[in-house]
Formats: C-alpha cells, structure tokens, sequence
C-alpha cells in the first residue's frame, strides 16, 4: 500500500493481518477476512439510544437479582437458600479464598464493571458529552468482556439442580429468572453496540493522518482497531484514539504462551484426580471428583448433562492444551501446513474455553445450599482450586497467543510492516 494518506478506509485483521478496504455494510451485516475469516466489522441493526436503554436495563435486573436467593432447598423440615454473594461468602468461609475470588471476579465484579462502564460512557454520549477516563473505561469494557461468565454459571445451576433433586426438595428463587432475563438483555446490548462508533466519538480529539515517510509501516491497534503509521522516533508507541500499546507482534507471545500452557498441563492432573467437593451426612461421606459427577448425572438419567460437563470440564481443558500446543509448535517451525484451518482451530479454542468454569459454579451452588447440619453438607475439594486454575490459565495463555504468527510464514517479510 503507498505509505502517504490517510487509513480511514483501510482495516486490518487482527487474526492474519491482512490489509483490507472497508465496504459500505447495510445495518445487521458484517464483513469478514477474506483471507481467514474472522470478522473484521460490522453494523448494528440498533442505534446508540436503544444500547443506552438496553445497557440500563440489565443493571436494574443484574442488581435485583442479587438481591434475592437463585435457589432453595429444603430436606426434613430445614431450609437453606443460596444467594450469589451467599455462595461467595461460604467458600470464603471453608477456606477457599482463591476459588471465592475468582467467582466473585467472573459473576459479579466484571458484570458490574461493564455495565457501569457502559453507562459511564453512553449516557455522556447520548448528551453529547464528553467526560474524563471515557476512553480508559470503554477500553477496560473491551479486556474484560472474556471474563464475565453468568451464561456459564446458569449452565452450574442447572447442573446443581439435578444434582440436589434426588436428595431434597430444590426450589428455584426470583433470582434465577432474573439472571436468565439478563443474559438475554445483555447478550442484546451486546448486539446493538456499535463500538466502531463509540471510538470514533470518544476520540473525535485524536491527531490526525500522519505524514509518513515512504519506508512507514503501520500498526493496528487490537482494542480500537485504528490503523495508524509507526512512529520511528519513538520506542513506545500508543493508539492515538483509544491510548493502547501499539505493536507489530503480541511481545513474547510465544514464550508466555509456553509458561502458561506449561503450568495448565500440570495442574490438570491433580485437577482431575483431587476431589473437587465432599458431601458428609447422617448416612456416610462421600468424595467427588470431576469423573465422577459426570458418572453420577449418567446413572441418575441426566446422560444429556453427563455428556456436556463431560466435554465442558474433561475434553475442552484437554482439547484445549491440545490445540495451543499444536499452534505454537508449528508457528516456531514456520509451518505452511493448513493455515485456515489453525485459523479455525485458534478461534474455536479462544471461544469454547470459559465454558469449562461451569464445574466451578456447580460446586459453588452446592456449598451454598447444602448446608443443613447435621443431615447433610458439601465442603469444596482442592481439585476445585486446581481445575479453576486450568481453566484460567488455558484462557490467558489463548489472549497471550498472536494468530498473526500462523500466516506469517506465508509473507516474504513479515517484518516490514
């Protein structure tokens, strides 16, 4: 491309990083790679009123819902009711500060971060105005939106649900159906955000096209999505729009992949073999690990949740460590080898991850409830702790990992971007 004027209807992809011009898109359309596939933009079918009053919406039902108990049981004329902090609170209490911290963190830290970032920034907006750290706030809503995960807690509650009802008598709560109604209410904000139009109205402010010389390269920032041209004189470079660290390549994406996968590999031994909870009551105790609640939910009759904890907490971690190891393998051998399918491969396992959390949420519904001594209680097992660390680990090292060194072998030299 010539190195002079402006970028504004260019884009790159942040998978392959394949220079491309931007189309007109009718709203609800996207446009995708035409290289690998991934998507590069798209235009929302809804305006910034309607994400306004979506994003409104799911903060009055998120903060009711954690208001009221998700679930109740009752067994032998005692009750005992779970509320999601409750649930927190519980694990704290037995011990389990890090597993307490990391559900806190994923069900309700993220959740209200987001949505009070996103009235942080629309509502100023909407009144055409701009506030201080609006920028810094809609940048923080884009590194944490990996992290909220209250679709794959209902997924736990479910599973909690079938788990408790051969023992006692389990109730659903009003915060169950509002967790439910925000998922959708969410995933709708979600839908109807036109984030390319947020960044262009937060940095309106920005410079303008720089006057590169003809041996410029430009960089494209992974937040904001802005191409901008590399300044030379200049060790660290930021985002003129959004102020992200701007970079050829993710720095030492491959070493820092390694030590996290490598650290995932060995904790998914004791994660599979510690117990992950115990249940004691008047009849005897009882030891679970992750195989065998899965046997538990196939004998019971529940084959279909069998299966799917099964491929969400046993095959996704496996699969998972499987696939990254086989991509940075073949990228530091500079493989050609099926680069759209790795592609494929590398979006897939950055998508499916989370979802391996949901034994987390089922062990922490299950201490929440069941704890109605002396007929029966569950005490969280250090298999928890390991498994959640996997699945942490497993998603940081996906983030660490640049698809960009999958095609880079494809180019003459990569480098004179």
């Amino acid at each position: 491309m010539p190195a002079s004027g402006g970028l504004e209807h260019l884009c790159a992809c942040l998978e392959c990083d394949l220079l491309q011009r931007k189309v007109p898109l009718e709203p609800g359309q996207s446009a995708r790679c035409r290289r690998c596939g991934a998507r590069l933009y798209r235009a929302p079918r809804d305006t910034l009123d309607r994400t306004l009053a979506l994003a409104l919406a799911a903060s009055i039902l998120f903060a009711v819902a954690n208001l009221f108990p998700i679930l109740t049981l009752s067994l032998q004329g005692k009750h005992a009711e779970a509320t999601l902090l409750g649930a927190v609170l519980e694990l704290q209490k037995q011990g389990m500060g890090m597993m307490a911290g990391l559900v806190l963190f994923t069900t309700i830290v993220v959740p209200a971060m987001e949505l009070s970032g996103l009235l942080y920034v629309l509502l100023p907006l909407r009144l055409g105005k701009l506030l201080p750290g609006q920028t810094a706030v809609f940048r923080l809503i884009h590194s944490l939106r990996p992290w909220g995960m209250i679709e794959v807690l209902m997924l736990g509650i479910l599973v909690s649900l079938v788990k408790l009802a051969h023992m006692a008598n389990v109730h659903p709560g009003w915060s169950l159906w509002l967790f439910g109604a925000f998922i959708f209410v969410m995933a709708a904000t979600a839908a109807s955000l036109d984030s390319e139009e947020i960044w262009t109205r937060l940095g309106r402010h920005y410079p303008s096209a720089l006057q590169p010389n003809s041996a410029a390269r430009y960089l494209t920032c992974h937040v904001c999505g802005l191409l901008s041209y590399e300044l030379t004189n200049k060790a660290v470079q930021h985002c003129p729009r959004c102020g992200s660290h701007l970079h050829i390549r993710k720095p030492n994406s491959i070493g820092r992949c390694w030590s996290l996968l490598i650290a995932a590999f060995i904790l998914y031994i004791p994660a599979n073999v510690l117990p992950v909870m115990s249940t004691s009551s008047i009849v005897g105790a009882q030891v679970d690990t992750i195989m065998s609640g899965v046997v538990y939910l196939w004998v019971s009759g529940s084959w279909p949740l069998a299966l799917l904890v099964f491929f969400a907490s046993v095959m996704v971690p496996l699969l998972k460590l499987m696939a990254l190891t086989l991509l940075l393998v073949t990228v530091q051998k500079r493989s050609r080898w099926r680069p759209l399918d790795r592609a494929r491969l590398y979006r897939l396992t950055e998508m499916v991850g989370r979802w391996s959390m949901v034994d987390i949420f089922v062990v922490t519904m299950l201490v929440a409830l069941v704890d109605v001594r002396p007929l029966a209680a569950v005490q969280a097992g250090p298999g928890a702790i390991a498994f959640g660390a996997v699945v942490v680990l497993t998603m940081v090292a996906a983030m660490s990992f640049d698809p960009r060194l999958i095609w880079d072998s494809l180019q003459d030299n990569v480098h004179t971007r």
